[in-house]
């Protein structure tokens, strides 16, 4: 098994798996791993079947395998070796950790959930109609902005809007402690810009009075599911992140069936507006370590 970096040219072969497994976790989504690339200093193995990703991260080596099947003992076997006996695989889904009980002999098998990492994933007229009692609170936000702002506008986000993401993009920032991780944002967010239309990106954003006050891009993680990357708004706009949402979801085409909005990272807020739209999957996100005894 012989692994590389990461890079564009890589976006067809791991793309010809990815979007076909059936996998709607974010962490396949070809634009977060092109653009992450240099933070976890990413590289890549293109199997027949599967995808398997290699990532370094504080001097911590992890594997990430995307495949419609179970992993086969034999990749397991040659990631162990790879790993020298001390294998780490992230991002499994709980239907994909029973396979790990007795999986080979002469290893110790842990597995941890990370909570904070699991998907949120939605259906997209949901999000695009908030038909139904338990998001009475939501259409209400919409109808409130919308009285408030009534000739807002939607633009699909394109190059000439760049500018006018990175201005919104400070203005959210400032009500942000600052740290290493707004810096680390900041930077893939222009790996994307850069890329755009070679990524397949699509963006919407919402102006009021000529200005704009929110927007949000993704792209495909699966053929039916989008993951959302990046969603901003100016906080002091009152349902600025409601109608960007609402809308962002209206004008995606109909192939998308579902809307995978990311993690929440363990912040209360943020774990509490996500659950408040109700989603449809809850993606698991597990951790399993394989060690070879001596």
């Amino acid at each position: 098994m012989t692994f590389h970096p990461l890079t564009l040219s890589d976006r067809e072969a791991m793309q010809a798996v990815t979007l076909h497994s059936g996998r709607r976790n974010c962490n396949y989504t070809f634009a977060n791993l092109l653009g992450w690339q240099f933070w976890y200093q990413t590289e890549v193995c293109v199997l027949e079947n599967a995808v398997v990703l290699r990532y370094t991260f504080n001097g911590q080596r992890a594997y990430m395998v995307c495949t419609s099947e179970e992993l086969q003992l034999e990749l397991i076997e040659t990631l162990l070796d790879d790993s020298n006996g001390d294998l780490t695989l992230v991002g499994l889904e709980d239907s994909q950790v029973a396979q790990f009980n007795n999986v080979l002999p002469n290893v110790s098998v842990s597995v941890e959930s990370s909570r904070d990492q699991y998907d949120y994933i939605y259906r997209r007229t949901d999000l695009a109609t908030l038909h139904g009692k338990h998001l009475d609170a939501k259409r209400n936000h919409i109808h409130r902005f919308r009285a408030e702002h009534p000739d807002f506008e939607y633009r699909n986000i394109t190059p000439e809007l760049f500018d006018e993401c990175r201005r919104l993009t400070e203005i959210w920032q400032k009500e942000k402690d600052a740290n290493e991780t707004i810096d680390v944002e900041r930077e893939v967010m222009e790996i994307i810009f850069s890329n755009w239309d070679s990524l397949g990106m699509i963006g919407g954003s919402i102006f009021v009075n000529g200005s704009m006050v929110a927007f949000s891009y993704g792209s495909a993680v699966t053929t039916d599911t989008f993951d959302v990357c990046v969603e901003k708004a100016d906080r002091h706009v009152e349902g600025a992140f409601a109608i960007i949402n609402q809308q962002f979801a209206e004008h995606l085409p109909e192939r998308y069936i579902y809307l995978n909005r990311e993690e929440d990272m363990g912040i209360p807020g943020l774990r509490k507006s996500k659950l408040s739209y109700h989603p449809e999957i809850l993606l698991t996100y597990n951790v399993v370590h394989i060690t070879k005894n001596d």
